[in-house]
């Protein structure tokens, strides 16, 4: 008994000090952990915080002890989320748990799981509960709401940030692993900035909406906090499932791997752009983090923000309130008492325009969209303080309205203009809070802005929101060989990663082993027919090299999978540009009629990219 005494203490005691990201819980499952010892070190955190502003609602002990006993075996191959810890904003619904919207009697228990939580949990993840927020998703600050004011993790005289205030200073204080947010104007980047971590705002449409209470149906996304960048984009694959019932889901290339580039173009506020309101620490913050992009590669190309500053006026100043006042006119009309007073005067304000301001409104984005194009088709990425300042909860509570707006200066364009955005820590400022900036690109590129954030969040050296857990050394790549009993094969088009036809390869047991690319003795042509669309490529004098994915295959699925492929398309032996040689697919020259050449292009997704 007295040996069991001492496992236990001595367990209790790791569990204390364990850090909370994906690898390092994965690691300690590993060695003997159970999903329920980290089940009760959550709940043990949450309450050594002492802060009732972080969850509206925590699940029993005996619930979660459930669900972790639910999980099975320990399998993060097909659970990638298995046994991980998970807080909910509370506009969310999670069956079992009320959903109030930051409104106690607004409270109602939903039917079933929102889209985006029975992904999670097929995933593997555990929800521990829900979390504060400005009310109905109402804010940038975190203060709006009649529950306690979160804590700001790191600074408890700053306001937490908002609305997604519970989940990001869940997360900054090691209490779970991952939270979801969402994000309209920004409410999954400055929380995230202003406690020390990742905020990923999606590609709008991605992540299912269905089961998420609306602010602005046509720009809302969940969003994820996360304490690194891998660990959002591992909870992003998890949710970013296709559901045809959500008339606002989208499907396409968001699931497209890219790579660290060695160069890339990232615009940048302009001289006339750069806001910080006196703030000359986070002005000198800024430009510390575009140095350091330059040494990551970056190419900084100042543009004029004037546009998209026009366009962020239009969320908050405009008539897109009006969306606000549909997703609540049934609260507002009938029950405006229940509304925290500011929000209440926020959403009211929708009743002093008309439809004809609504249109007028439409008109001037598609004209600032239009002017925009261009400029965005040149660069790879933009770059922006997450946060042009900070403020306090006493001005907050001298100025409820002002300094709301001025912290959405870099966030409130970025949905209206249908970009995604990544919020990085950087290199802690001269005073000892936080750095963040926030980088963006267009529709789709999610992955690409991770490969530059995770770049970046490692050359900032900082510790792992407000836990003091230093950051994790990036986990070594995917195994690159394939195994006795399987084959290796080079995938050039459609049966690549978040392509139509990949189903094929994964459903037979495939496995992404790594990118690569063709010695430059290959073209590449785009053949006729289809859909899908589909690449041929074949060897011959001249040529380039082209970007392709090896995969492994079974060897006992690989015979099925040949009998699938069409003509002109054969496996043939492609040699790589390290001199390696490895099957894939090859064209046969007589299905060349009608193809068009397209090997400048690089590769098949730089081609759908620019087609």
């Amino acid at each position: 008994m007295a040996h069991t005494h001492i496992q236990q203490r001595r367990l209790s005691m790791s569990l204390n000090n364990l850090p909370f990201d994906l690898d390092s819980l994965h690691q300690a499952y590993r060695s003997g952990v159970t999903a329920a010892d980290v089940m009760s070190e959550s709940l043990r955190r949450i309450e050594a915080a002492n802060d009732p502003g972080i969850f509206i609602h925590v699940a029993s002990a005996e619930s979660l002890a459930k669900d972790a006993a639910a999980l099975g075996p320990f399998d993060p191959k097909s659970k990638p989320l298995w046994g991980i810890p998970i807080a909910v904003k509370d506009n969310i619904d999670v069956a079992g748990m009320e959903t109030t919207g930051g409104a106690p009697a607004f409270a109602f228990q939903p039917a079933k799981d929102a889209f985006a939580i029975a992904c999670l949990k097929s995933a593997g993840a555990i929800i521990v509960g829900k979390t504060n927020l400005d009310q109905f998703a109402t804010g940038l600050v975190g203060v709006r709401t009649p529950y306690p004011i979160p804590r700001n993790a790191i600074d408890p005289e700053i306001v937490p940030g908002g609305s997604s205030s519970g989940s990001a200073v869940a997360v900054a204080r090691g209490l779970v692993s991952l939270a979801l947010g969402t994000d309209t104007a920004g409410s999954g980047r400055v929380p995230a900035a202003l406690n020390n971590i990742v905020g990923l705002k999606p590609s709008l449409g991605v992540i299912s909406s269905a089961g998420m209470l609306p602010a602005c149906r046509t720009l809302d996304t969940i969003s994820v906090f996360a304490l690194t960048v891998q660990d959002a984009t591992t909870a992003l694959e998890a949710l970013a499932y296709f559901d045809p019932e959500d008339a606002y889901a989208r499907d396409g290339l968001y699931l497209k791997q890219a790579s660290m580039p060695h160069e890339f173009s990232i615009g940048v506020p302009d001289g006339a752009s750069r806001e910080f309101f006196g703030d000359t620490a986070q002005a000198a913050s800024f430009d510390a983090t575009l140095d350091a992009l330059t040494r990551l590669g970056g190419e900084l190309k100042p543009i004029d923000f004037a546009p998209l500053f026009q366009a962020a006026k239009l969320l908050y100043e405009g008539p897109w309130v009006a969306e606000r006042y549909a997703a609540l006119r049934s609260v507002i009309e009938d029950r405006p008492e229940i509304m925290h007073p500011t929000t209440r005067a926020i959403v009211s304000g929708a009743s002093k325009y008309s439809a004809a301001d609504a249109f007028d409104a439409a008109y001037e984005m598609a004209g600032i969209r239009r002017i925009m194009e261009p400029i965005l088709d040149a660069l790879d990425c933009l770059c922006v303080p997450s946060v042009p300042t900070f403020y306090s909860r006493t001005d907050l509570e001298a100025d409820p309205i002002g300094p709301n707006a001025r912290l959405g200066v870099y966030t409130n364009f970025v949905n209206l203009m249908d970009m995604c955005g990544l919020a990085v820590p950087t290199a802690t400022r001269q005073d000892g809070r936080p750095g963040s900036v926030t980088l963006l690109a267009g529709w789709g590129r999610d992955r690409f802005l991770a490969t530059i954030a995770s770049r970046l969040h490692q050359e900032a050296g900082v510790s792992l929101g407000a836990t003091g857990w230093p950051l994790p050394v990036p986990a070594p790549a995917a195994e690159d060989a394939a195994a006795t009993d399987e084959i290796a094969v080079a995938l050039v088009g459609a049966h690549m990663r978040g392509l139509p036809l990949n189903h094929e390869v994964a459903g037979r047991g495939g496995r992404f082993l790594r990118e690569a690319r063709t010695a430059p003795k290959y073209t590449l042509y785009s053949l006729a027919g289809g859909p899908p669309k589909r690449p041929g490529m074949i060897r011959g004098d001249g040529g380039a090299e082209i970007a392709l994915e090896i995969w492994a295959m079974p060897q006992t699925a690989f015979g099925a999978f040949m009998a699938g492929i069409p003509q002109p398309l054969g496996i043939g032996t492609i040699e790589l540009s390290d001199g390696s040689q490895v099957k894939g697919f090859l064209c046969e020259p007589a299905g060349l009629a009608g193809a068009e050449e397209i090997t400048s292009f690089g590769g098949w997704r730089a081609y759908l990219e620019a087609d």
